[in-house]
């Protein structure tokens, strides 16, 4: 593996941990149905209507890997996955990152359609996610060109546009019946690679109305996973119904685990709000 490889995944790792977190946190799903496994336990106490989901910490809860899923051509080991007893994988991410060579992300491109048609013949009901990082690299700081995102002027590489508008025909899949080779929801992140702001995520690109915005990315995921296995299953609701965390959780503790694990270098901005039964008196926790 070449150093640039070794450097893309030193970044991509801690960010499954920290999806894989987020989706217990935000998303409500049982830490225990998630992979990899979060640092997370989820007791259960009460009954019927007096039921309560404690969420706690513990580094010895903690499952590293990734789930090998059954697609319709090939198997295929996914980054990010929750899988329910009885029901099997129900939601999937697939997290990559490009440090430079753009005029690559057409490859990157066809991997993803391919990656997404292979699972969703398997699984049409799976709700599929695909998030893309690309480091941010500035012309004044980047001697070759090919390896450029944002020029002197401000524009963001042609290449990268290119990407973007032909990921953008590749998201949004609704229905089941809809084009498998289309994910449920799909994320592009520029990052600034350096000065001060290092590490965080460029809001320039892509611009406010793109359907590749990460502020949607959840949104879209939870849509689909709630349309297909809560609402049309009303009697599997029992397991695919998601959780709201009881006000004794280690929230503070569990959030603080799910932002260190952003990524080496990376800094997410975004603000996120744990599932709470206290709707009303959701806080936001920080900044990720």
């Amino acid at each position: 593996m070449g150093a640039t490889e070794t450097q893309s995944a030193g970044h991509i790792g801690p960010l499954h941990w920290h999806l894989a977190e987020r989706l217990v946190l935000e998303c409500g799903f049982r830490p225990e149905y998630v992979t990899p496994r979060p640092p997370f336990q989820c007791k259960t106490v009460g009954s019927g209507s007096n039921t309560r989901h404690i969420l706690e910490y513990g580094p010895q809860f903690a499952i590293a890997g990734e789930q090998t899923i059954i697609g319709g051509l090939k198997t295929k080991d996914v980054d990010v996955v929750v899988s329910l007893p009885g029901v099997g994988p129900c939601l999937a991410i697939s997290v990559k990152g490009t440090l430079n060579a753009f005029r690559n992300l057409t490859n990157r491109m066809e991997e993803a359609a391919g990656d997404c048609t292979n699972i969703h013949m398997a699984y049409p009901a799976l709700a599929y996610g695909f998030l893309h990082v690309i480091r941010g690299n500035r012309e004044a700081n980047i001697s070759i060109r090919n390896d450029i995102a944002i020029f002197t002027s401000g524009s963001t590489s042609e290449q990268i546009v290119r990407y973007h508008d032909a990921m953008s025909r590749l998201t949004k899949r609704r229905d089941i019946r809809d084009d498998v080779s289309r994910y449920e929801a799909v994320a592009l992140l520029l990052i600034e690679a350096d000065g001060p702001g290092c590490g965080t995520i460029m809001n320039q690109f892509p611009v406010i109305d793109s359907p590749l915005r990460f502020e949607w990315f959840f949104p879209h995921l939870m849509d689909c996973y709630d349309l297909r296995f809560v609402y049309a299953a009303p009697a599997l609701r029992s397991v695919t119904q998601r959780l709201e965390w009881d006000v004794d959780s280690q929230l503070e503790q569990c959030s603080r685990t799910c932002f260190r694990h952003s990524s080496p270098g990376m800094t997410f901005t975004m603000d996120m709000s744990p599932r709470r039964v206290q709707l009303p008196s959701i806080s936001r926790l920080g900044k990720l």
